[in-house]
């Protein structure tokens, strides 16, 4: 089946079997390897994308839903130079141990600061509540959540 979507900004055309799923599609066809396999079951988020700005589990979803929609991975947030404001609060409060959590938990970061710029602790803690991170980071996640947060508002306190 051809699938014509929109992934991070560029216009792609993917041939795939019906029953591909978008984190195949990512990985294996479009050589975006930031999103990452975890549990193959929505339990662990480490496949979290956004479709439309909203999280998605890539690990399930199948391809074709995505057809004529946009996709984001953290591919398209920033680059090493120029990180995006999200993955620079995560770098700077060192919120990751192994990494192989963070893009998922990064890109329900970014869609809970699109719609919510001060979102309280409470609420961050909600939004992160469907990814797992077996390093023990969480308190530097939640940390790097607000540090997003405020520099996404120009530096400016709550």
């Amino acid at each position: 089946m051809t699938i014509a979507l929109t992934v991070n900004g560029q216009s792609r055309t993917v041939e795939a079997p019906p029953a591909a799923t978008l984190l195949d599609v990512l990985r294996n066809q479009l050589g975006l390897m930031g999103t990452r396999y975890g549990c193959g079951l929505e339990q662990c988020g480490c496949c979290m994308v956004l479709v439309d700005g909203e999280p998605a589990y890539a690990c399930t979803r199948e391809a074709g839903s995505v057809a004529g929609r946009a996709v984001t991975t953290v591919e398209g947030l920033g680059t090493a130079e120029r990180p995006h404001p999200v993955q620079q609060a995560f770098l700077d409060e060192q919120a990751g141990q192994c990494g192989y959590c963070l893009s998922g938990i990064v890109m329900s970061t970014k869609a809970l600061l699109d719609r919510n710029p001060d979102p309280s602790r409470a609420e961050i803690v909600a939004a992160l509540d469907k990814h797992l991170c077996r390093c023990g980071a969480h308190q530097r996640i939640l940390r790097a959540v607000e540090r997003a947060a405020t520099a996404l508002r120009g530096g400016r306190p709550a």
